[in-house]
């Protein structure tokens, strides 16, 4: 089954039903399955091998989608915000790809010899009427390529195959059952696992999607008020910028909100305990993923979040920092080095095997093992009733004398502090050992605290083992759009200011 076939399901059901944009300009599903068949037949005439998607999220973005499905070519969305000499090295990869982009893109696509249209450009496109009906593809290829966000390691494509990506919708979603007025805000950039999981979710619920293409505080607010969203997603960095608005005066009325999802990257618990507190009405959701499981693996729901939040009980309170069950279909295991599996409450290695899990990268292949279980190199542990634990990255793991140490262990203390807004955590080579953890501090405006202070505040918190030695304060913390910390070039700036200056230690 390919994403072509979930949009004859919907221009089939609910074809009359706006599934893509604002209410007064938005696509219905038969007008969206027309595009997408039009986009297929521009495809055809230059006999592109792939579709690559290099602007903001908007109504272009399902429509390249889907055309791309029903031309039998992946969709190879990358990130805008990239310099050019990156981009270009990437649309190096696809150079008989057609091109869509905004005009920054379209330069950089043509540039490359791609043949390329503006979103305005192919909005017009796929709009003429007339397109014949292409012929049925049947091979299981890949239907996007997502290039990693290269936090630890240079950017991998990762190729999502029209199985992965339909087994999660199927395995996640319920068909038709949004109402016909339920709207959904996505706040995410189309070259993120999200964008597109939520482009085929929603259509395949039948509701409708709305983005955000940039994002504020205030803007996110009235959009929800305006276009009557039921449903959202955002990244934490998002929610804590959103409260904080709130907090500062900013009307955070929300009536038609119904569910707030949120991912990508770890929530403070600070963040989200606040967020309850301001829309007790609203039912938040707690979704774990990666891009090569094709998004969501676990979730933590809203009934879950309202019980840890009022339980006095610590076992059920701390599920708030869990990212909840994980779903029918998909297996968890947690491993220790050596591949065995560790008894519920001890911390390895989270591994997932299911039909959405591709694990799969261009000119690598499929990085599972023997029993198909692909190790997300993310390290974690369950609870005795099946709540899954994230503690981070694998590879960001401190070792000081021996001992493991997991920076977000670290940074959720600091995060509790009511002068600090963000932090990072990291390991940095030491002569006597081994590594020594540092802390880069953004203060809130106008508030002031030392580093003493702080470090007394982590150790009341944790041992004195896992307390910075020294902290650093920084106007940004360096994170992805998504808010995914990129703790290598948090190393690399702390590298550079302690040759020319001294840490507050």
């Amino acid at each position: 089954m390919r994403l072509s076939m979930l949009l004859d399901m919907a221009a089939d059901g609910f074809g009359e039903r706006i599934v893509v944009g604002r209410r007064a300009t938005g696509f219905d599903a038969a007008n969206l399955r027309d595009r997408a068949v039009a986009g297929a037949a521009v495809v055809d005439a230059v006999q592109a091998d792939a579709i690559v998607y290099l602007g903001p999220n908007g109504p272009a973005f399902p429509v390249a989608m889907f055309a791309a499905s029903y031309a039998g070519v992946p969709l190879v969305p990358l990130n805008y915000r990239l310099g050019a000499e990156q981009l270009e090295a990437l649309i190096a990869k696809h150079p008989n790809a057609l091109g869509i982009g905004d005009d920054r893109g379209v330069a950089l696509l043509t540039e490359s010899g791609l043949s390329a249209h503006t979103m305005d450009e192919w909005l017009e496109l796929t709009a003429e009427d007339g397109a014949a009906e292409p012929e049925p593809v049947d091979d299981d290829g890949p239907a996007v390529v997502i290039y990693t966000s290269g936090t630890t390691s240079e950017p991998k494509g990762v190729l999502l195959r029209h199985s992965n990506l339909v087994s999660y919708v199927l395995g996640s979603v319920e068909y038709m059952n949004a109402a016909p007025d339920d709207a959904a805000l996505v706040s995410v950039p189309p070259y993120h696992i999200a964008a597109v999981a939520n482009v085929i979710s929603n259509l395949y619920a039948g509701r409708r999607t709305i983005t955000l293409e940039q994002f504020t505080p205030d803007q996110w607010l009235q959009t929800v008020r305006e276009e009557g969203v039921t449903n959202a997603l955002v990244v934490p960095t998002m929610l804590a910028r959103i409260i904080e608005a709130v907090h500062g005066g900013v009307d955070g009325a929300v009536p038609s909100l119904t569910s707030l999802a949120y991912g990508g990257a770890p929530m403070p618990g600070a963040v989200i305990e606040k967020a309850l507190a301001v829309w007790p009405e609203v039912g938040f959701v707690n979704a774990y993923g990666l891009t090569e499981t094709s998004s969501t693996v676990a979730v933590l729901g809203p009934d879950d979040h309202r019980a840890a939040l009022a339980s006095d009980d610590p076992a059920v309170r701390a599920r708030l920092a869990s990212v909840g069950q994980v779903l029918p279909s998909v297996d968890v295991q947690v491993r220790d080095d050596d591949g065995r599996p560790v008894p519920a409450g001890v911390v390895g290695h989270i591994c997932v095997r299911g039909d959405q899990v591709s694990a799969e990268y261009a000119g690598i292949g499929r990085a599972v093992d023997a029993d198909g279980y692909f190790d997300t190199r993310d390290q974690g542990y369950l609870d005795a009733d099946g709540y899954l634990f994230v503690g981070g990255r694998i590879d960001d793991t401190i070792i000081r004398g021996a001992e493991n140490i997991a920076p977000a262990e670290i940074e959720e203390v600091l995060m509790r502090h009511p002068d600090v807004l963000d932090v990072a955590v990291v390991g940095v080579p030491d002569e006597e050992w081994g590594q020594r953890i540092e802390a880069a501090v953004v203060l809130r405006t106008g508030h002031a605290v030392d580093a003493d202070a702080l470090r007394a505040f982590v150790r009341d918190g944790l041992r004195s083992s896992k307390t910075p030695d020294h902290f650093w304060f920084w106007n940004e913390i360096p994170r992805t759009v998504t808010g995914k910390l990129v703790r290598r070039n948090v190393v690399q700036k702390i590298a550079e200011q302690a040759d020319h200056s001294v840490p507050t230690a």
